[in-house]
Formats: C-alpha cells, structure tokens, sequence
C-alpha cells in the first residue's frame, strides 16, 4: 500500500495564499496546493521556512475581504517542495 492509499481524508486541489506562523521560524506566505478536510500542502519551494515533523504552526488564508479564523495545525509531511499540515485537534 501507497503512502497516497494510506490517506483518511480524500485532497481537492486547491491554490489560495496562506500566512503560515512559526514560534521560531516567524512568518511567511505560501500557497496552498490542495486541501482536505484533514489538513492543507502548502508549496515552500526555497523559501527560508524549514520546521521539523510534529512543529507546531498557526495557518491563516489571506486575500479575503475579512480577515479569515487563524487555524492551528502540525507539520505531518515534508517533501521537497512543501509541507503537509493536519488540524491540530489537541488545541480548543
């Protein structure tokens, strides 16, 4: 079995600017490039933002005519080109 096969929740492609927020690695702005009702990959490419597997990051769409909810969410994937993020479901 595929790590693709191993997925709880099915990704829809999905590009929209996200504000990612690290402690210690600060903030940046990537892209989205799908989305589940798991998480979101947000698409690094050789930006300066390299957290470890389990960091903790708040996420915030940006674009939008109102400022959107910031979510808390965990890096659960690296890849060469981006991050896989996972609601934080320990945080109220």
């Amino acid at each position: 079995m595929g790590v693709d096969d191993r997925r709880e929740h099915c990704r829809t492609a999905m590009s929209a600017k996200v504000k990612v927020s690290h402690e210690q690695l600060g903030e940046f702005v990537f892209s989205t490039r799908d989305i589940s009702d798991g998480g979101v990959f947000v698409v690094v490419d050789n930006a300066p933002f390299t957290p470890e597997m389990g960091d903790k990051v708040e996420v915030q769409v940006q674009g939008l005519p109102m400022p959107a909810p910031v979510l808390n969410m965990v890096v659960v994937r690296i890849t060469n080109d981006g991050y896989g993020l996972q609601f934080d479901e320990s945080v109220n």
